[in-house]
């Protein structure tokens, strides 16, 4: 972290890293299935292209024909076999077809027990993104106590930039929050 001179400049940095990581939380969220296709589901999968992992979407053309299926059309047909292997392993639960031209992955419904498994997961992002945003809070409430100590701000302008990065964390966890409830809804709902 650069060496922050003043509240302001402290308040700033951490305004950007909290929305980074509410960014990378709300991208994670799109990877939990919620019983409806959706092409960033296949985001986390890797397939070992010559002997370096690529993400899927890379190696080919993702379509949601229908609420249930997502079609990949590899750019390169040799790949097929690899495709349908890595999502087959994944802990997505999918059961991919090929006809050695494209893989249709078809969404099925979830189980009850499924849908308490991927609450579960939800909650485990959760806390792992909640706890970034206490890291950064604490990263940058002990610059400011630094500012303070050095004599760079009076203690008055401390105090107001505490309050403020309190302020904002409060903001950005409500947000993931927020989030959160609607995908487990999404999650929930049976359709």
């Amino acid at each position: 972290m650069s060496a922050i001179s003043n509240t302001k400049e402290a308040l700033a940095a951490a305004k950007t890293r909290m929305e980074k990581a509410v960014e990378d939380f709300r991208k994670e969220l799109g990877t939990l299935r919620t019983g409806r296709a959706n092409a960033s589901l296949l985001d986390s999968i890797r397939v070992d292209y010559h002997g370096s992992p690529m993400p899927v979407n890379q190696l080919g053309a993702l379509t949601v024909p229908e609420p249930s299926m997502i079609v990949i059309a590899p750019w390169d047909p040799s790949v097929v076999p690899l495709i349908d292997k890595a999502i087959r392993t994944s802990e997505l639960g999918l059961n991919p077809t090929n006809d050695g031209k494209v893989v249709r992955v078809p969404i099925p419904a979830l189980t009850e027990e499924r849908r308490k498994d991927l609450v579960k997961q939800l909650h485990k992002i959760l806390e792992n993104h909640r706890t970034a945003l206490r890291n950064v809070r604490r990263d940058l409430k002990e610059a400011v106590e630094k500012l303070e100590r050095d004599k760079k701000i009076s203690e008055d302008e401390k105090k107001r930039g505490l309050d403020e990065l309190e302020k904002i964390s409060h903001a950005e966890t409500k947000k993931m929050e927020d989030l959160s409830a609607t995908k487990e809804r999404e999650i929930l709902q049976v359709k």
